[in-house]
């Protein structure tokens, strides 16, 4: 795990989703435990689906004062986002991309891009989010990688920091309430298994 300046990290500056007010990232962990979700894009089916099952762990982060925050690279696709409620906690947009950058979130290039989107971590995930009939586009940044950041109250210490290295990489809830010493009720949605020519739910 790469280590986090949360000093730096935290003076990035972030666009509420629904104020539009520009607030320090800092600010989301101030006053309590926080979960920060990177999306690749709002757009992106893969990220639509993780949000939508990292959204089940909600009420019992509500009940142990964590906050679950969703940030995206880009405002395109926020409304659209917004209206399919994938994330149950509010959203942000790092405009500048700058916390994307100091936490390690790669940059595919066009080259390296399509594999990684082509590769079977995502076309399970995606089979998975078709079957519970959430869907995607590709509009907007396809490059950005994203990953999450698990942070303690008051920036004591980083939590959890997890870098994607796939575009269908994502973590298992239980690893999640693990970092934050938490139990949860929820059952994690079940991976479809796929071979190269079906896909099961």
């Amino acid at each position: 795990m790469a280590s986090v300046d949360l000093a730096k990290v935290g003076k990035n500056l972030l666009k509420s989703g629904e104020s539009e007010e520009k607030v320090e990232l800092q600010s989301l962990w101030h006053d309590q435990p926080v979960v920060l979700f990177f999306l690749r894009r709002f757009g992106c089916q893969v990220c639509r689906w993780t949000a939508a099952e990292i959204s089940k762990l909600e009420p019992d982060l509500r009940a142990n004062g964590v906050a679950l925050v969703g940030i995206g690279p880009e405002e395109f696709g926020l409304q659209e986002f917004k209206q399919g409620g994938f994330l149950k906690g509010p959203l942000y947009v790092d405009e500048q991309k700058k916390c994307y950058k100091d936490l390690g979130f790669k940059r595919y290039n066009a080259v390296s891009v399509v594999p990684a989107a082509l590769g079977k971590k995502v076309r399970d995930v995606a089979a998975k989010a078709s079957a519970e009939g959430i869907q995607g586009n590709f509009s907007g940044d396809l490059l950005q990688s994203g990953g999450m950041l698990i942070v303690a109250k008051g920036g004591e210490k980083v939590l959890l920091h997890f870098i994607q290295d796939s575009p269908g990489d994502y973590l298992p809830l239980e690893e999640i309430t693990k970092a934050l010493g938490i139990s949860a009720t929820v059952k994690a949605g079940q991976r479809p298994v796929c071979n190269d020519d079906v896909c099961t739910r």
